[in-house]
């Protein structure tokens, strides 16, 4: 195509989420114990403004701390991991579960109504109305992803790769909804077209998100640390 001599379509595409694991800044240990996050999975430093270069020193300065707290981790720890009778052969038997069906649903083809889904009603512009819809739409597509089938073997094939990652996919795509049904505000990416404003009090808070031991999922604020006066007025000064 000669874009010069005819129109080229432009659409805005998935980069990537801004928000992530939540992780210690000196340790980067997660809330589970022995799991170490850094780089842009634990939201990174630089929010909105993530460019390429800010990732790669994210990863190397936090990695870097990820790497010695994970070692200090191991070498703190006594005996070996222990897991109850019966748990490995349950997490092999729910991989392997596609395989066993005849008559599932194709990963495929729940995969593509999750994109077009969360691009109809968690887009760009969002509402409460498309939101709580969305997940009415999600608690669906949970169901359909327990009766997926795949076909062939186990080794390359793309369609039980997808099968095994659609529930992780799933469960990102309910945090994010439930995030953005909670922030009453439009902020950074988050724009509301029920509240278009900024909410101050908002800006003070992060939401948490975590998952009862009953699968529940459970959203809450938590403060943010106070930024420092001269940050703040460096900021104040810009937006001026």
């Amino acid at each position: 195509m000669d874009i010069t001599a005819e129109p080229m379509e432009i659409a805005p595409p998935c980069h990537y989420i801004m928000g992530g694991i939540r992780v210690d800044a000196d340790t980067e240990a997660t809330g589970v114990p022995g799991l170490f996050a850094a780089g842009e999975v634990a939201a990174g430093l630089h929010g909105a403004n993530r460019l390429g270069g800010n990732s790669l020193s994210d990863l190397l300065v936090f990695g870097r701390r990820a790497g010695m707290a994970a070692s200090d981790f191991a070498e703190g720890r006594a005996g070996e991991p222990i897991f109850e009778d019966g748990e490995l052969d349950a997490v092999f038997a729910e991989a392997e579960a596609p395989f066993t069906r005849g008559d599932g649903e194709s990963p495929y083809e729940v995969h593509q109504d999750l994109q077009r889904m969360m691009q109809d009603l968690v887009g760009i512009i969002r509402t409460e109305s498309e939101l709580v819809q969305a997940l009415d739409e999600l608690d669906k597509l949970d169901d359909r992803a327990e009766r997926l089938s795949v076909v062939g073997g186990r080794a390359y094939n793309p369609g039980w790769n997808l099968a095994t990652d659609l529930p992780s996919m799933l469960t990102v795509a309910r945090l994010v909804t439930k995030g953005a049904l909670d922030r009453r505000e439009s902020r950074g990416g988050q724009t509301r077209d029920d509240y278009a404003a900024a909410d101050p009090e908002l800006g003070k808070v992060t939401f948490v998100q975590r998952r009862s031991p009953a699968g529940e999922y459970l959203i809450a604020p938590e403060p943010l640390p106070a930024m420092p006066a001269e940050l703040a007025t460096l900021l104040e000064e810009e937006r001026s």
